[in-house]
């Protein structure tokens, strides 16, 4: 299983002195070094975070795979489309949530998904979707045209009690298994931790997690290198 690290945090510690360190692109780098296999990185309408100026210069310098992850808004496109990350993820957006809270709704404008897809398409990048692990969603990502479906993992991440987590994962096992029948690439990312990703490694279809605030969080006591290597030991089951 691979793992692609999400560094909007580092923008955000970065942000709340309106400064500019901590460099979410020094970031990238030392999470490339340290065995990551691709970089995540959030540009969102509001710009709480992540910037235009870190995303263009990301695509510059990111080795591995550089996933751009955004809402479906014109203005997101053209980016996309200047910067030409290797991946977009689509991703549902709400300026007063503190993190992304659920998987895109396809039934609401599904044209509006496959003309952007189709849009990011034409520039040879390659479109993921952040879905719920819902049997639906995988007949309107084929339609869509996506490449890749990224399920949202937050709902497993926040369960308490271990009967709803084991149906939750029982639930996305499903899925993964149903979509990757098909023909679908499937990975996933939201909420996971150095605990909660280990039944993650008995679901053979999840290619690859993104994982940004746990890797952030431990990198504050251990250094960003060692929290990375520590999450590519559990993903490698060493």
């Amino acid at each position: 299983m691979k793992l692609s690290v999400n560094v909007d945090h580092i923008a955000t510690v970065r942000e709340a002195r309106g400064e500019i360190e901590p460099d979410p692109v020094i970031a990238a780098g030392i999470c490339e070094l340290a065995g990551a296999e691709g970089i995540v990185s959030h540009l969102r309408e509001d710009r709480r975070h992540i910037n235009d100026r870190d995303v263009r210069l990301l695509r510059e310098v990111v080795k591995t795979k550089f996933d751009l992850e955004m809402v479906t808004t014109e203005e997101m496109i053209k980016i996309a489309c200047e910067i030409l990350p290797d991946l977009v993820t689509l991703v549902p957006e709400n300026r007063e949530e503190l993190t992304t809270e659920g998987g895109l709704n396809l039934n609401q404008n599904k044209s509006k998904y496959k003309d952007a897809i189709d849009e990011l398409h034409s520039k040879d990048i390659e479109v993921s979707l952040f879905l719920e692990p819902e049997p639906k969603n995988i007949d309107l990502a084929l339609e869509c045209g996506a490449d890749i479906i990224e399920i949202h993992t937050g709902k497993y991440a926040n369960l308490i009690d271990e009967k709803s987590r084991i149906n939750e994962l029982s639930k996305i096992s499903s899925f993964s298994q149903m979509a990757s029948e098909v023909g679908m690439i499937v990975t996933a990312g939201h909420g996971l931790n150095y605990q909660n990703i280990f039944p993650f490694l008995n679901i053979p279809e999840i290619r690859e997690v993104s994982i940004g605030h746990s890797i952030i969080s431990r990198a504050l006591f251990t250094g960003l290198q060692k929290a990375v290597e520590d999450m590519i030991k559990i993903l490698s089951g060493k």
